[in-house]
């Protein structure tokens, strides 16, 4: 029983992520993003990263 628990527990929490990321989204659309939102979206969204210089 306890891994039916536990399997109900991750799925609910990743309907908790899922629907705040939508939220998120949906408040972005109607305010639009903050330059320190862009920012961060941007440096997510880079290929390249500190790590990869060193190689």
């Amino acid at each position: 029983m306890t891994s039916s628990r536990g399997h109900q527990g991750a799925h609910g929490a990743g309907q908790i992520v899922e629907q705040l990321n939508k939220q998120a989204e949906a408040a972005q659309q109607i305010q639009g993003a903050s330059e320190v939102d862009q920012a961060v979206e941007a440096a997510a969204n880079e290929d390249s990263s500190e790590l990869d210089e060193l190689e």
